[in-house]
């Protein structure tokens, strides 16, 4: 810090901030930060292409957004937009939630390795982060000492599946951590629930049609009013340039995160491009499906390959290079392919997490890494 300048808080002064390698990546094949990596529907170009010049010198309006979700999520008539914030991307919506929810001295529960930015959010806001690892060796979720951690936690973030180890956690199970303890916040990252349905929207509906009738008097969230949905357009939507994400739950929870963000933080531009996102609902499913087929055409050459790899839920794949992961990293780089090195990374040290992506990017990764490994000298 500068001679004179004014000394940050003491959280602050401490945390070391959260910076991603995002510099640098356009143009190449890009399969290293789990992003849809064919861009959004052509509905979204043309919305935005065809924007009146008058818009940009208007502040951004949201209605209808909310509507618009909860009709993506067929869920009209039960699901209300006052239980549905809107911000900035989902760092943003996490941000919020610590600010909100969070506390000197009061813990932060979640399980390692997971998202690298849930640690600082804790942290800005003087909260301890018990960070839990995963059961070897499958990577299971550690589901009982959760459970029990949960009498001591003011918030528990779960993302589920788990990115980078693709760690599902079944909704019922969640639904268990959340009625075990009323006065913990538990809020579920699902950026990645499509491309394996581990979502605990439906279960929650599914509870709900057990006594119909209902209306819009019908609270989703009535039996769990401390639980927090995430979700994003920027895994398959492929809208993640322009930064917006949604947080669903109680009424009163979301009227609580809204109050620390501010009224303008989404811009217009991505309202309008989530508008014409969510009315494509073929081309998300398009999407969705090309990637579990490339999904499953690349763990078949995997095991063909005899290469060690890890695959359960998500849009990516951790795979252990014989070759030191780094330089197999560098070298695909170099043949225009990004991917995520796990090095020194707790439970999965070694490994590089693959984003997957259609069936053709994935062959031409295949042939690449082959290359590579074959290149390389082993010890």
């Amino acid at each position: 810090m500068s001679l004179g300048a004014p000394i940050a808080r003491l959280e602050v002064e401490a945390l070391e901030g959260y910076s991603a390698p995002l510099e640098g990546r356009r143009g190449l094949l890009r399969l290293d930060f789990n992003e849809n990596t064919i861009g959004p529907t052509p509905l979204v170009f043309t919305t935005l292409r065809d924007t009146p010049a008058d818009s940009y010198a208007i502040y951004p309006e949201y209605d209808g957004l909310r509507e618009k979700l909860i009709s993506s999520l067929g869920i009209t008539n039960i699901l209300q937009p006052s239980q549905i914030g809107v911000f900035n991307g989902v760092d943003a919506a996490l941000h919020a939630i610590c600010h909100a929810f969070g506390g000197p001295g009061e813990k932060m529960l979640t399980t390692s390795p997971t998202f690298g930015y849930y640690a600082p959010c804790a942290r800005m806001q003087g909260m301890q982060l018990e960070a839990i690892p995963h059961t070897v060796p499958d990577l299971s979720f550690p589901f009982q000492i959760i459970y029990t951690s949960l009498a001591t936690t003011r918030i528990l973030l779960i993302c589920n599946p788990n990115n980078p180890s693709g760690t599902r956690l079944r909704p019922e199970q969640v639904i268990e951590l959340a009625t075990a303890s009323p006065s913990t916040l538990i809020v579920v990252d699902e950026l990645y629930e499509t491309f394996t349905g581990d979502s605990v929207l439906p279960f929650l509906m599914g509870q709900m049609n057990r006594n119909p009738p209902c209306n819009e008097s019908c609270n989703l969230f009535s039996m769990v009013p401390n639980l927090l949905i995430l979700r994003s357009l920027s895994k398959t939507a492929g809208l993640a340039g322009l930064r917006l994400g949604f947080a669903i739950g109680d009424s009163d929870l979301i009227d609580r995160i809204g109050r620390v963000t501010g009224p303008y933080d989404v811009n217009s531009f991505a309202v309008s491009a989530a508008f014409s996102a969510l009315s494509d609902q073929y081309y998300l499913d398009a999407y969705v499906s090309e990637v579990l087929q490339a999904r499953a055409w690349l763990i078949d050459a995997l095991k063909l390959g005899n290469v060690c790899y890890h695959a359960k839920g998500g849009n990516y794949i951790l795979i252990w290079p014989k070759s030191p992961v780094d330089q197999v990293c560098k070298y695909l780089r170099q043949n225009g392919i990004l991917v995520r090195s796990m090095s020194n990374k707790p439970q999965i040290n070694g490994s590089l997490r693959l984003s997957i992506g259609t069936v053709r990017q994935m062959q031409y990764f295949w042939l690449s890494y082959l290359q590579i490994e074959n290149s390389i000298p082993k010890d």
